[in-house]
């Protein structure tokens, strides 16, 4: 259900109030900026792919049909604009080689994940260990484990096979809990 000042700023939205838009901007930026540093480490692009984000979602606002949570339209236009975003610094040499493309040639199959009991991981242990994947890695995880995507979702959003995003997520598993584990190996903790 929406809140009653949420709606009246959606409609104000919908005419151009330009109080409305910066309502909405204020409640939702941090939130919003948020989910796109799940997707792009660089706080600088982060800041321009959420405004670019915003920019859509005033100028679709008729696109809102208020049957499911304005929060999750707003989610799912920050998470394309960021994908959009890594396929451009892609596309215009601003990911450094050393990044693995989107398009993965082998599927080595899944890779298990031990559980340890005494692991203990907090949300920022884990955000910090994401900034460290590559773009790749760090967006279809991202897609699977916060957004909820299935594989052939994530394939036909980013256009690869279903088998390269199986194993993306299954490296970036990985590597993550390699990340976590030196973290913690280096500090006797995480944090």
């Amino acid at each position: 259900m929406q809140n009653k000042d949420l709606l009246v700023h959606i409609e104000g939205c919908r005419q151009n109030r330009e109080k409305s838009r910066s309502w909405i901007f204020n409640r939702y930026y941090r939130l919003m900026f948020g989910v796109c540093l799940r997707y792009v480490s660089d706080r600088d692009a982060v800041q321009d792919v959420v405004q670019e984000g915003f920019l859509k979602i005033f100028l679709n606002i008729d696109g809102y049909t208020s049957k499911g949570s304005f929060e999750g339209w707003m989610r799912r236009i920050m998470v394309n604009t960021a994908i959009d975003a890594i396929r451009h610094r892609k596309a215009t040499g601003l990911v450094l080689g050393s990044e693995e493309s989107f398009e993965e040639i082998a599927d080595e199959g899944e890779f298990p994940i031990e559980e340890d009991e005494d692991e203990n991981f907090t949300v920022h242990d884990v955000q910090a260990a994401m900034a460290q994947l590559t773009p790749m890695y760090r967006t279809v995880f991202n897609l699977h484990v916060f957004d909820n995507m299935g594989h052939k979702e994530i394939s036909d959003q980013l256009g690869i096979s279903v088998g390269t995003s199986k194993s993306n997520l299954a490296k970036a598993r990985r590597n993550l809990r390699k990340i976590l584990l030196n973290m913690k190996n280096m500090t006797g903790n995480v944090r």
